[in-house]
């Protein structure tokens, strides 16, 4: 059962209340759209609302280290980003300054719209801004899913949780053909790089590619048009069907 967000969509929210939102942001230049991959600039203390498209949310560090000798100086390294998740239309987000930690937010699809304002704003519309609380305890319950998935041992675990965990919140139903060669499922609307998915559950480019070609041949994930990732209906149960090596020995450094 696929699961739906605690703020309506364009669709299906109270046309006047969104349209008098949109409007109030067109008035007072507070909404942009995006191309694909670039980045929004979005800075802490400001509530952002995704109107249309997606946001790719990622956070990187810049963490002091020693050499090791007495009287060396620290020096920085920068992290590799980390993906932390989507942020679908209709859905706010915020971003949160905290050295060495930032964050930061790119448009995962063409046309992406965005608005923004400040908190304060929300005063003018108490109904949305209960609407938009509910939405941040809601993603904070599933960032607490994230972390209990990324705990797992074995990378492929981690893997398959992520993926089942992105398409349960996202997912839009898919068919395909029919009979033995059909499919029925639920797919991601936007694609994701193996690099992606590897920064977001601690592996690498080259493990996750093996691994999505082990969870293929078990007919745990599919791949469909576009390079999307879908996820069957009706899958096999999983630590029945996949006899897996402990790939924490394959990781690649």
């Amino acid at each position: 059962m696929m699961q739906s967000s605690p703020i309506p969509t364009d669709s299906n929210r109270p046309f006047l209340t969104w349209q008098r939102i949109t409007d109030w942001a067109q008035e007072h230049y507070r909404c942009r759209s995006f191309s694909k991959d670039e980045r929004i600039p979005a800075r802490p203390g400001l509530l952002y609302l995704v109107q249309r498209g997606a946001v790719r949310l990622v956070g990187s560090a810049q963490l002091e280290y020693a050499k090791g000798k007495p009287n060396s100086k620290p020096r920085n390294r920068n992290l590799d980003e980390a993906f932390l998740g989507f942020v679908g239309a209709g859905q706010p987000f915020e971003l949160v300054a905290q050295s060495p930690f930032s964050l930061q937010a790119y448009s995962h699809a063409d046309d992406t719209t965005v608005l923004w304002m400040y908190w304060h704003d929300l005063d003018n519309w108490p109904h949305f801004r209960r609407e938009v609380l509910d939405a941040f305890r809601y993603q904070h319950q599933r960032k607490l899913l994230w972390l209990s998935t990324l705990g797992q041992r074995r990378t492929i675990d981690r893997l398959l949780g992520f993926l089942t965990l992105l398409i349960e919140e996202y997912g839009e139903y898919y068919a395909s053909g029919t009979g033995e060669d059909g499919f029925k499922g639920y797919c991601l609307p936007w694609s994701l790089t193996h690099s992606q998915i590897g920064s977001a559950i601690g592996s690498t480019r080259v493990t996750v590619t093996r691994l999505m070609g082990k969870l293929r041949q078990q007919g745990l994930v599919y791949t469909q048009d576009d390079n999307l990732i879908c996820i069957p209906i009706e899958s096999q149960n999983y630590n029945n069907a996949l006899d897996l090596e402990d790939d924490a020995g394959f990781e690649e450094e």
